[in-house]
């Protein structure tokens, strides 16, 4: 089995960029940063409960690699970045420490690295479990009100919040409960260590009124980016500034 996905063309001898969005998203998220980047060829991938593949259930972060693995093998790409935010940046993570063969490097936008001690992770299983209930019982309309009340958006003006909130109303509460649970911060282990000790270049973004992950960030011992005028979804608050910043690193 294998992740809907778009993808583009470009040139031969350039990597692949593979682009992972975040919880309830889709493929065309981060389509304004990657078609600035035409040399490339792109891959935009839709994760699991979202958008062209939420029909597709996984138990876990392995079932989300392995689909990630068959999607690459897929598309015959042997030589990629991959590009993720929140969601996206934490599958990105799990799998670039995991054997991902042909990986040149990780870019991570916003992706939270792993809980620390026990009593985090029991505080997080209830709140995705809370969270997933009403995904799965409520009008969707509803719920993305209160999700985009929660302190890591509070950067957001009314206009953006309502913007999003009808963007993401647009999914399937059920699949996005499933995907929620099964991908919570509550089962993903904590990844600094071996992050801090990777093989493969890593770059950290984050937006500058991003405060609780711009300090995460400071604690993976990675080269940190901080996106101008931007909150936790910089890439959609401040989409020139991460072209130049992605620009920067792949001419690395």
């Amino acid at each position: 089995m294998i992740l809907h996905a778009q993808a583009k063309e470009g040139q031969t001898g350039f990597p692949w960029l593979v682009f992972l969005h975040g919880f309830s998203g889709d493929c065309r998220e981060w389509q304004t940063v990657g078609e600035a980047f035409q040399d490339y060829s792109r891959l935009y991938i839709d994760l699991p409960g979202h958008g062209g593949s939420a029909d597709i259930s996984v138990s876990g972060f392995d079932d989300v690699n392995v689909l990630l693995r068959n999607t690459l093998l897929s598309y015959n790409i042997h030589n990629y970045w991959l590009v993720g935010y929140s969601l996206g940046g934490r599958v990105a993570m799990m799998a670039a420490c995991q054997e991902m063969p042909g990986l040149c490097g990780l870019v991570v936008e916003g992706g939270h690295p792993g809980l620390q001690g026990e009593e985090a992770r029991v505080q997080r299983r209830l709140s995705d479990g809370r969270w997933a209930a009403r995904f799965r019982a409520e009008p969707l309309r509803e719920v993305f009100n209160d999700w985009y009340q929660q302190p890591v958006f509070s950067s957001l003006n009314t206009a953006q919040r309502e913007a999003l909130v009808a963007l993401r109303s647009q999914n399937n509460g059920q699949t996005l409960a499933a995907m929620l649970e099964a991908t919570s911060l509550a089962v993903q282990p904590d990844l600094r260590a071996q992050l801090t000790t990777r093989t493969f270049p890593f770059y950290y973004l984050c937006g500058e009124r991003d405060d609780k992950f711009r300090a995460l960030a400071a604690e993976i011992s990675v080269p940190n980016h901080v996106i101008r005028n931007a909150g936790h979804n910089a890439h959609r608050d401040n989409p020139a500034g991460v072209v130049d910043c992605l620009a920067q690193i792949l001419r690395r």
